[in-house]
């Protein structure tokens, strides 16, 4: 990991970091891009045509970039109900207990937050509270499954009274959805599965083919090619933000255990070689212990390869003199994960404006938020922190404003408006208003 020693030198350093868009992707990629393509191309242009495509012809070009990526064709893009009944009914006890009990505290923290219908009879407003009605969420695969994921988006979505939930996941290399996913799936009251990954699944959810239905929303994070297009798509459905790599910014003092420390970095340094772990200190001794420790560890994983891939790419230490200073380029990167393991933790928070989540203390481990500490996992990524959040039941819910009033507010409030009218020389707006002041 580089390490900067500082204030002015991380900072620089987190000013020169670099969008989404540009980030270089490995070489694997680009020549997997090429063999699927015929030709040199971008991320960008890739998600572009893999779109064009899926609203052109639907199923056909969902069929063929199943069977050029994934490098599966499949008889049938939807999981049957029967399949995800038994991969729930196969799932080893420990692993179903564990899931349920997730699942039950992270529906037990969106039940508090659920945003209601309101109305105030006596002014004539309010506002009605609607579940969206069918929404897509995104669950990766590859290199790893995520039935966690699947707990994160549709618990949710399903607490905020959504009547379909549709989940996208790509298939293995046998045509079939992970079992620990379709088991999740059936925890979270997920309603349909279908197997499909990548671009080509988030246009299919957003266009809509003869398999799969057009949603409303569609939310998960995603690699690369996966956040492109959800960008893309915005407009023509919702997303609920652009989930990127996995980020993790550490602010820690010499209070902190080394051990823990390098522990909680490569945790998030596992997701894959785009993933940022970074670590903010004011003690140069607890880096190096830090740093030493993270070698120890690194020796013992069986992920070894992408988490040095991912440090040696993307992280990064600093050295600071005070915390306010650490604080202050931790909101910079504006993270994903904050972990924050000083002394005063409590006296730091009011510092910390800009991260999808704050895990307090050396207890709460970021990678407790991955799975079972309540919140949904699913944050904002590469600095959307400034103006985003968490996935939430309110991502899951449209409002619409009531206006009621009674003919007395309207004769009050209609000189005024009309005023405002005539005063934008909208003249048909202004009478209107003054209709109601003749009734």
């Amino acid at each position: 990991m580089r390490v900067y020693r500082g204030f002015e030198a991380a900072r620089e350093a987190i000013a020169r970091r670099v969008p989404l868009e540009e980030t270089e992707v490995p070489a694997a990629v680009q020549r997997r891009l090429a063999q699927v393509f015929g030709v040199e191309i971008s991320p960008v242009q890739a998600v572009s045509r893999i779109l064009a495509d899926l609203r052109e012809t639907g199923d056909r070009a969902l069929a063929h970039y199943t069977a050029s990526i994934d490098g599966v064709e499949l008889a049938s893009v939807e999981v049957e109900r029967r399949a995800i009944e038994e991969a729930y009914a196969n799932l080893p006890a420990a692993t179903c207990d564990a899931l349920h009990v997730a699942a039950e505290r992270i529906r037990s923290f969106h039940q508090v937050g659920v945003p209601r219908t309101w109305v105030d009879f006596e002014s004539g407003l309010g506002q009605m509270v609607r579940p969206l009605e069918r929404v897509g969420l995104y669950v990766p695969g590859g290199r790893a499954a995520y039935p966690s994921t699947v707990l994160m988006t549709a618990i949710p979505a399903k607490v905020a009274g959504v009547p379909e939930v549709a989940v996208a996941t790509p298939p293995d290399r046998q045509g079939n959805a992970n079992t620990l996913v379709l088991a999740a799936a059936k925890i979270a009251g997920v309603d349909r599965v279908f197997k499909m990954g990548g671009a080509q699944a988030i246009g299919a959810l957003a266009y809509g083919t003869a398999s799969v239905p057009r949603v409303d929303k569609i939310c998960g994070p995603g690699n690369i090619f996966v956040v492109l297009a959800k960008r893309a798509v915005f407009g023509t459905v919702a997303i609920d933000g652009l989930h990127g790599p996995s980020e993790a910014v550490a602010i820690v003092d010499e209070s902190a255990d080394p051990v823990l420390c390098a522990a909680d970095l490569l945790a998030q340094a596992e997701h894959d070689e785009l993933a940022t772990a970074v670590l903010i200190t004011t003690s140069d001794d607890l880096l190096e212990r830090i740093l030493a420790k993270v070698e120890e560890q690194l020796a013992t994983l069986e992920r070894a390869e992408i988490i040095r891939g991912s440090l040696e790419r993307n992280g990064f230490c600093a050295v600071v003199d005070t915390l306010s200073q650490a604080a202050s380029l931790a909101n910079q990167i504006a993270p994903e994960h904050l972990s924050v393991m000083v002394r005063d933790g409590w006296g730091l928070l009011a510092e910390i404006h800009h991260t999808g989540a704050v895990f307090l203390g050396s207890a709460s481990s970021a990678a407790l938020g991955d799975y079972v500490a309540g919140p949904s996992h699913v944050m904002p990524t590469g600095g959307t922190a400034r103006f985003s959040s968490p996935l939430r039941t309110e991502d899951f819910v449209k409002v619409t404003s009531l206006v009621a009033v009674d003919l007395e507010t309207a004769k009050v409030l209609g000189t005024t408006g009309a005023a405002i009218a005539r005063a934008e020389g909208l003249t048909a707006h202004a009478r209107a208003l003054e209709a109601r002041l003749l009734l």
